[in-house]
């Protein structure tokens, strides 16, 4: 007869912790934990354990049962009344700042039609690959996983669908095999149109961070944003003002070309948390243009996002 100790080191080698066993006269009873694994993966576990407790000596019959855990993993939406306001700046150097802090960070870029994240992440030429029909996320240097329409179509092909094609590309995006991901960050596409619709139907987001610049146009469209989201019972996070004061880098002046504090003073009008405000600064555009987040550096430039990052992860924790 096989002993139980024989079964669990006859298990190991395929499943790691993840299987546990008993002897009971000829027959072994396997329990596998397959949290995480899609449908391929769990199928190849299982048989190769199968296969594995059949040969052992003694054992006649193999029952294997298949335990998941309950997926905790949370959404965060960063979203924007309208383009041109630094909402993909944001969403990367969120996303990174969240990883950081503990958070087990995927991005999915949801900008169907202008998808930036694979410059900003540095994997303009990364394909993701797909099993059984489950896209896997791409890494990125800074160790967040991500999924991009930019990765999936030629560079600079333009992306002419309709509301229903681009609402099927989100949801690939956000079935994929994010793992142990425990958030997703997801960066939207400007307005309140068909994606943001699938999203908050199909997949409501536990909160939404909404990007603005300090201009009065830019605090408007914020505003559409905001109430698209409060109608649907999704909780605002916070307001973030970008773009907000330029740092000359030769006199060390500062000037407000799109306004100061605007975004502030619209949060505490909607009553909604303001998250901070990221300064107009040549050395976030470089940083970005170079596929190097700036979040993730250790200059002046990242203690804004930082910042946010901190105030985002602390939102996380008070909701659980």
């Amino acid at each position: 007869m096989t002993d139980p100790v024989s079964l669990d080191a006859m298990l190991a080698p395929f499943a790691g912790t993840r299987a546990t066993g008993r002897i009971e006269g000829d027959r072994a009873s396997i329990v596998i934990d397959v949290s995480g694994l899609d449908e391929g993966e769990r199928d190849s576990l299982e048989a190769s354990v199968r296969a594995a407790a059949s040969d052992l000596p003694g054992v006649a019959t193999v029952r294997i049962a298949l335990t998941s855990q309950r997926s905790t993993r949370l959404s965060i939406a960063v979203a924007s009344g309208k383009g041109g306001v630094g909402k993909s700046t944001v969403s990367a150097n969120l996303a990174i700042g969240l990883a950081a802090r503990g958070r087990r960070v995927g991005l999915v870029d949801a900008d169907i039609y202008g998808p930036s994240q694979p410059k900003l992440m540095g994997v303009e030429d990364a394909k993701p690959t797909a099993r059984n029909k489950v896209l896997q996320p791409v890494d990125t240097p800074s160790g967040v996983p991500m999924l991009s329409m930019g990765m999936l179509v030629a560079p600079d092909q333009a992306i002419a669908w309709r509301g229903p094609m681009a609402a099927g590309a989100l949801q690939q995006m956000l079935d994929a095999n994010w793992g142990e991901a425990d958030t997703l960050v997801l960066d939207l596409p400007p307005g309140t149109g068909d994606v943001q619709l699938t999203m908050i139907q199909k997949y409501r987001p536990q909160g939404a961070v909404i990007v603005s610049t300090p201009q009065d146009l830019a605090l408007i469209d914020a505003k559409r944003a905001i109430d698209l989201f409060v109608k649907a019972g999704v909780p605002i996070i916070g307001l973030v003002e970008n773009m907000a004061g330029y740092v000359c880098p030769s006199c060390g002046d500062v000037s407000d070309p799109f306004g100061s504090g605007g975004a502030e003073a619209a949060a505490a009008t909607l009553g909604i948390p303001f998250l901070g405000r990221i300064p107009l600064d040549m050395r976030v555009r470089i940083a970005s243009d170079a596929g190097r987040p700036p979040v993730a550096a250790d200059g002046s430039e990242a203690v804004a996002f930082g910042a946010i990052a901190e105030r985002v992860a602390d939102w996380i924790k008070e909701r659980r």
